[in-house]
């Protein structure tokens, strides 16, 4: 059951991660810390000072990255690998007594994979937020974005259930929305 609960917990992380990829591990670090969280053997780091200072400093400039528009739009290429790692670390760091070729399947396809849902939505809200207000709205998005890793980061650590729904609601969004687009592109070809 303990595997699953992480499991569980590692999902939300990386969906967070999606929004932002720093938040999940800043979240991840400070519950470590505070005992409220046990990482998995291997992953105690996440739990450090320093880590947490590295993580609160790259927090800190990212939020402020994605606050400049066009910044913006070459921090989600710049970020979008960047998530899919983040969100397989926060899974794996989550996942403890289990076969490390499990853990590790697991953290890629789940953990990976969700994140990078999630980064591919708002990839795509953002350009289309870019092409109809010149970038003027990217900043709302961006802070409705932080908003989102911050809640999800949360609800993660403290309600990992109510999270893994919410997770599941907010993939089925951004899968529709992004077949929806890919359909219209093709219609058009």
């Amino acid at each position: 059951m303990e595997t699953v609960l992480g499991l569980i917990v590692g999902i939300g992380l990386s969906a967070a991660c999606g929004f932002r990829v720093f938040v999940p591990l800043l979240g991840l670090s400070i519950a470590s810390m505070g005992n409220h969280i046990t990482l998995a053997p291997g992953f105690e780091w996440i739990g450090t000072w320093p880590a947490l200072i590295a993580f609160l400093t790259a927090t800190i400039l990212e939020i402020m990255a994605y606050h400049i528009p066009w910044v913006d739009n070459l921090m989600d290429t710049l970020m979008t690998p960047a998530a899919i790692i983040a969100g397989i670390i926060v899974t794996a760091s989550m996942v403890g007594d289990i076969s490390p070729f499990l853990k590790w399947s697991l953290a890629i396809i789940a953990g990976g994979s969700i994140s990078g849902i999630v980064q591919g939505g708002m990839v795509f809200l953002r350009a289309g937020s870019t092409g109809t207000t010149s970038g003027l709205a990217n900043p709302i998005l961006s802070t409705l974005e932080t908003f989102g890793s911050i809640m999800i980061t949360f609800l993660a650590i403290v309600l990992p259930v109510l999270c893994l729904f919410s997770v599941a609601w907010i993939c089925y969004k951004m899968v529709r929305k992004l077949m929806s687009a890919t359909s219209f592109i093709t219609r058009r070809d």
